[in-house]
């Protein structure tokens, strides 16, 4: 099953939790599997990572880009995993010239650092699918965000596969690291996950936005905007009529959230 011109790619945000899930054995690497079976094999894939800010926006733009082992302290098993999927310079440079006035630059440097590579791999574990990671520009608000996810949207029509990898609920202060493999939430996590849900279902996701005036749980479960922000792009790119689904949907060591979510 391929994409073609006349379909329109599914988007996905995927919950990315620890590096360690590009190498464990899991009920959501499976997840991840599984819903790669359920969407037109795509072009290329753009995927937006909470794991890359920068000033200004920009997108890998290399023949080949690296694998970044943007992490520490984790097994050496890990270090030695390579994805070796090609680039999409002609994707990017062309991202470059329609963002430009998101001072949007070609990047060489880069690379697919965890938050993309740890969950493509085992949607395309042959590495056949060139990607093209962008980056969140740290002096954007999260209405700016979500206003430029919205100029991607002709990318679904070119069969692109659209990815914000980061998570919903994410604190990592507050994990509890003795139980880091354990399905359960803490209360306020709970109730973010609550709020945030509702929000979605609503259709209206401007409150979303300015998460920091809702519910006092949010200002816990998203300490920091970069692993929120993905979720934005991809709900941005939602049009009318099209069907939202959860899957991998557990929190996990009390303050993360595995939950992933398909528009199509």
């Amino acid at each position: 099953m391929n994409a073609t011109s006349s379909s329109i790619m599914p988007v996905l945000f995927l919950g990315h939790g620890s590096p360690m899930n590009a190498i464990e054995e899991n009920e959501f690497v499976a997840g991840f599997r599984e819903i790669a079976r359920t969407i037109p094999k795509p072009s290329s894939i753009l995927c937006i990572s909470a794991h890359w800010e920068t000033s200004g926006t920009r997108f890998t733009a290399m023949e080949q880009p690296r694998t970044i082992h943007d992490f520490g302290g984790f097994s050496p098993a890990l270090y030695e995993v390579h994805y070796p999927a090609p680039g999409n310079p002609d994707l990017a440079n062309g991202l470059v010239q329609r963002l430009h006035v998101h001072q949007a630059e070609a990047d060489q440097h880069w690379g697919l650092d965890h938050g993309a590579w740890s969950v493509i791999k085992h949607l395309y574990p042959e590495a056949d699918i060139p990607v093209v990671q962008m980056s969140l520009n740290y002096h954007k608000k999260p209405e700016e965000h979500f206003a430029l996810a919205q100029e991607l949207s002709h990318l679904r029509r070119q069969g692109v596969l659209i990815i914000g990898s980061g998570n919903i609920v994410h604190n990592l202060r507050l994990v509890d690291w003795r139980r880091l493999h354990d399905t359960f939430a803490f209360d306020w996590a709970l109730e973010a996950d609550h709020y945030i849900k509702a929000a979605i279902s609503s259709g209206d996701f401007r409150p979303l936005l300015h998460w920091e005036n809702m519910d006092a749980s949010l200002k816990m479960a998203i300490p920091t905007a970069e692993h929120f922000l993905p979720l934005l792009y991809v709900l941005a790119l939602k049009v009318e009529g099209e069907s939202l689904s959860y899957f991998n949907d557990k929190p996990l060591a009390g303050a993360l959230s595995m939950t992933s979510i398909k528009i199509a």
